[in-house]
């Protein structure tokens, strides 16, 4: 080979290369003019496509150009290719930069010894100035890739525009994605919120039957390793992941041989991680990244809107739902109204408002609701008013005051007896269980009941039969029970007093009543309630209530609740005789709205009792500390002194406020 040859050939490649074409435009040149110099009969140029591909352009001896891709794991990419077969002289070069390697070139003949020294150095000469080509060409697949990608991303945001559940899109977002990012499985997981669990929230390439697949799964110590915010790359399943990992029995369970994951961010914490799977080894790599950082970003945003949706879903439910219990709430206190002729339940408040609409939920059901709060505070009207919004309310009202009847004798009233069960029972006699079948028995003061009883109840309440006192045959209780209370019945039952199981079985639905004093824009609704109540029943009634009387009503604490407001409205009326209610006629002062009555002195009974009335509550209050004080905190002798059951002692105790680390 002449020194002119080389030269001429290094020139034409050169003039190739500077214009830069396209390299299926440019090996059928390189082809001829290497055949000047070179006798060969196939040209064979590799690029290294990406880290795990390669593309090979094959040039043949009557100049057709054969452009092949094949990945590295693949047999024969880069080595022999079957049109090789022939082959019996081959000479080879390396494409590339420094350490940089790009690809390769290499010369076929089927005869033997074709091939020099010189040729050997021509080609390697000729490489140098290809890997110029072959950086251009990377350089415009890439920007080809970007664009792709970007369009990708494109279509991705307008298929995810219109979803509210990305679950039911899934499969389109997949066929979307694998247009910039080829994959076979793409899986879609989420967190548990303690970030030791995670489910398979999405998933599209494979059909899982299996319900429990979809069911959140345990993490072990190493795997909880892998929920960051770092992506990362599996080249090979089968080296890199246990068989026994979590990850290890998924991916293979799919016949997955390499992944790609990034993590999926939602506001300021972490969704879970998006995964492409393929079911090759080294599909990925890190060029990949960016984009599918790109596509769990978009993915995300979808989510975001789908959470805002779905609470706006909520919103809407919940306010239908109010909307449907203050309807509820209206027809059940109309309803209630022309039943007893006058108006019972009073009150706009927030709190009066919560109360209604707890009871209008509960009231259509047959559970057991336990109504707690203070004395007076209108228990008796909420459960009157569940039984008028309940399937029973064509049945009884049946009430019961548990603290008004010594124990035997509320035995008898509640179980009803036999004819000679006890002396005096000359007849048989129905309970209050029997009269209110078919309704609804109210259980006032169930705080009081003795335990005997309690016992007995509770059977009541869990087979849903009795007996009469003196009777043998068990008899069916179709009643719907509701029970109040003014006593903290964990204390109660703290000391004993109280049954455990009873407590569980009344306090399924408990609703807490809040003390007049909590709501006060109720006030003067319910003095103006009863001044018409009042006034049917009264030879005069009164005209209205003046500012100062109003004044003083807002301004007072009300300890004994709706029904000391009711009572001072009667007196008031009485004393006004026709005329507007004013502030002497009221029997209470003005003072802040505290939780618990004043504890100044106790009138004694010679005293005349002062023009404005006296609050009982208050006088009551008085003697409970002080019999305590004098019995020295005994509650049996303090009882005693007070006339009272050490049961009521204790009602009175958690009825003003009177608790043992206030009393030491």
């Amino acid at each position: 080979m002449a020194p002119t040859d080389s030269t001429a050939v290094l020139a034409a490649v050169a003039r190739l290369v500077a214009d830069a074409p396209k390299l299926n435009e440019l090996v059928p040149h390189l082809a001829a003019a290497l055949r000047q110099a070179v006798p060969f009969e196939r040209l064979h140029l590799l690029r290294l496509d990406r880290a795990e591909s390669v593309v090979l352009y094959v040039v043949r001896a009557d100049g057709e150009v054969e452009v092949t891709g094949h990945r590295i794991a693949d047999s024969g990419s880069g080595g022999q290719t079957p049109i090789d077969a022939d082959a019996r002289s081959r000479l080879v070069s390396t494409i590339g930069r420094g350490s940089s390697v790009h690809g390769a070139i290499w010369l076929t003949s089927s005869d033997e010894n074709v091939f020099t020294a010189a040729h050997q150095d021509l080609v390697e000469c000729v490489a140098d100035q290809v890997s110029l080509a072959l950086q251009h060409d990377m350089l415009r697949s890439t920007e080809i890739l970007r664009r792709e990608r970007l369009d990708t991303l494109d279509r991705l945001l307008h298929t995810m525009a219109e979803a509210l559940d990305i679950r039911h899109i899934f499969t389109e977002v997949s066929d979307v994605v694998r247009e910039g990012l080829p994959h076979d499985i793409l899986v879609l997981t989420s967190w548990g919120e303690d970030s030791r669990s995670f489910r398979v929230y999405a998933m599209t390439g494979e059909q899982v039957d299996d319900p429990s697949f979809w069911t959140p799964t345990i993490l072990s110590e190493d795997d909880r390793g892998l929920l960051h915010r770092d992506p990362y790359i599996v080249r090979d399943v089968e080296a890199e992941i246990p068989p026994g990992s979590i990850r290890g029995r998924l991916l293979r369970r799919f016949g997955v041989r390499s992944a790609l994951r990034v993590p999926t961010s939602l506001g300021t914490g972490v969704f879970g991680s998006l995964f492409f799977l393929a079911r090759e080894t080294d599909r990925f790599n890190e060029a990949d990244i960016d984009f599918a950082r790109h596509v769990s970003d978009l993915l995300a945003l979808a989510l975001s809107h789908q959470r805002l949706s779905e609470a706006a879903r909520r919103d809407a439910a919940a306010r239908e739902t109010a909307a449907q219990l203050e309807a509820q709430v209206a027809t059940l206190t109309r309803e209630l109204e022309a039943r007893t002729g006058h108006r019972r339940v009073v009150g706009h408040s927030a709190q009066w408002r919560d109360v209604l609409a707890h009871a209008a939920r509960v009231a259509h059901t047959e559970t057991t609701v336990l109504l707690t709060g203070e004395s007076g505070t209108g228990k008796e009207v909420v459960a009157r008013f569940i039984h008028q919004g309940s399937r029973r309310k064509h049945g009884p009202f049946v009430a019961i005051n548990c603290a008004a009847l010594p124990d035997q004798l509320l035995e008898s009233e509640l179980f009803g007896h036999e004819r000679g069960a006890f002396t005096g029972a000359v007849n048989a006699k129905p309970g209050r269980i029997e009269q209110a079948t078919g309704g609804v028995l109210f259980f006032d003061e169930v705080g009081e009941m003795a335990p005997t009883v309690q016992a007995k109840v509770l059977r009541v309440l869990e087979e849903r039969e009795f007996q009469r006192l003196g009777g043998t045959k068990a008899m069916r209780a179709d009643i719907r029970v509701v029970a109040a209370t003014n006593r903290d019945l964990h204390a109660a039952m703290r000391r004993g007093e109280f049954r455990e199981d009873l407590y569980y079985r009344l306090g399924v639905f408990e609703i807490a009543l809040p003390p007049l004093r909590h709501r006060p824009d109720d006030i003067m609704e319910l003095a103006n309630a009863f001044l018409e109540e009042i006034g049917a029943t009264v030879g005069r009634p009164a005209t209205g209530i003046d500012d100062d009387a109003r004044a003083q009503l807002l301004a007072y604490g009300w300890p004994g609740n709706v029904r000391e407001l009711r009572n001072a409205i009667e007196r008031a009326v009485i004393l006004a005789d026709g005329g507007h209610i004013r502030s002497e006629h009221l029997p209470v002062a003005p003072r802040p709205f505290l939780g618990v009555a004043p504890t100044g002195d106790v009138p004694v009974a010679s005293a005349p009792i002062p023009p404005g009335g006296v609050n009982l509550d208050a006088i009551e209050r008085a003697l409970v500390v002080k019999a305590l004080e004098q019995a020295r905190h005994n509650k049996t002798r303090a009882a005693k002194l007070l006339g009272l059951t050490r049961a009521q002692l204790y009602s009175r105790i958690e009825k003003y406020g009177l608790a043992e680390t206030e009393m030491s």
